[in-house]
């Protein structure tokens, strides 16, 4: 294996981690209008990822970096082509900080309100753009022999990537759901299982239909296997939430996301981006990655650096590890 394989797999796994990551905090954020009944069953799930939230986009940034560095002509076309959704997205990002950031500042009901606004659809929107820009990376898009990007926004916007969209949206609340069972305690712990139950069952058939057809028209063998152990790993999740193992079910959901992660990129390689309108044209890990020696070099710098990321973010999941409930929570104001 050369080292643009290493760092195509390297990326796979950073995408995994944030996926698994953010997803149950992007869940969370969509449940603050789902689950919460008060203001004080909001501010409960909020400070269940208030402590979290800002280090598990750590590895979007890594993710990104990683991409620009290893392969800058996959990084140029995907983030000119893919311009619109992925600018949307940061600016969900930078709002959903300032939210978590400013909420509490004022006692006024209507700027909490607005505040609780913006987390849940700077929350929502991202969980599902995100898998309509990775089910068109995997679809293929519109990418001329100077590896540009010539199609319109509109061209994103088709049957499969929206349902990419949906599953990751559906899967990413569960997730969050689960999660929200995992931390809480008292009656909101106990309608988080009952939620994630209902999510569970509509990410399982969303699910399904997508990596059915991802399968059928890119798979393969490996990738069959990665399909099985998503679906499996998802119906095990449901299982063990429905019998209160919150902990089981969180570890099986995040197996999910990973398996689905894996099958996607699985799909792709040796391509990075394929272009759908010729094959020859396509970026592979080979025609878009960066000289030796700069994989060399980020792959000294990766085997320092990732196990003391890997360290301080255990640690503050460590830390903060206990259930809180709207016991907790004091009014300051």
């Amino acid at each position: 294996m050369q080292l643009h394989d290493v760092w195509f797999v390297l990326i796979a796994v950073l995408w995994t981690g944030y996926f698994f990551l953010e997803g149950f905090d992007f869940g969370v954020g969509v449940l603050t209008k789902l689950l919460a009944r008060d203001r004080t069953e909001k501010r409960v799930l909020i400070n269940t990822i208030g402590p979290v939230w800002d280090g598990n986009e750590v590895w979007l940034l890594t993710a990104g970096g990683a991409t620009f560095a290893a392969f800058p002509d996959w990084y140029a076309t995907l983030f000119s082509g893919f311009y619109l959704p992925l600018l949307i997205i940061l600016i969900c990002l930078i709002i959903r900080g300032v939210a978590f950031e400013y909420r509490h500042k004022r006692p006024e009901d209507r700027w909490q309100t607005n505040w609780e606004h913006a987390i849940f659809w700077t929350s929502l929107i991202p969980a599902f753009l995100w898998g309509v820009a990775f089910a068109n990376i995997v679809r293929g898009v519109k990418i001329d022999e100077n590896m540009e990007y010539v199609g319109s926004f509109l061209d994103l916007l088709n049957v499969y990537s929206i349902l990419g969209g949906l599953v990751t949206l559906t899967l990413f609340t569960f997730h969050g759901a689960v999660f929200a069972s995992l931390k809480t305690v008292g009656d909101i712990r106990d309608r988080s299982r009952k939620l994630a139950t209902r999510l569970g069952v509509v990410t399982a058939v969303l699910a399904l239909v997508f990596l059915g057809w991802t399968q059928v028209s890119r798979g393969d063998g490996t990738s069959l296997i990665a399909m099985v152990v998503a679906v499996l790993a998802l119906v095990a999740a449901l299982g063990f939430n429905l019998a209160g193992r919150e902990g089981w079910s969180f570890a099986l959901s995040g197996v999910t996301i990973a398996a689905a992660v894996a099958m996607l990129f699985l799909t792709l390689f040796p391509n990075v981006m394929p272009s759908s309108l010729n094959d020859a044209w396509n970026l592979t890990v080979t025609n878009a990655s960066s000289s030796p020696y700069t994989l060399k070099i980020m792959t000294w710098c990766a085997a320092v650096a990732t196990p003391l990321v890997l360290l301080y973010q255990g640690w503050t999941y460590w830390v903060f590890r206990k259930r809180i409930g709207t016991q907790h929570i004091v009014d300051v104001h």
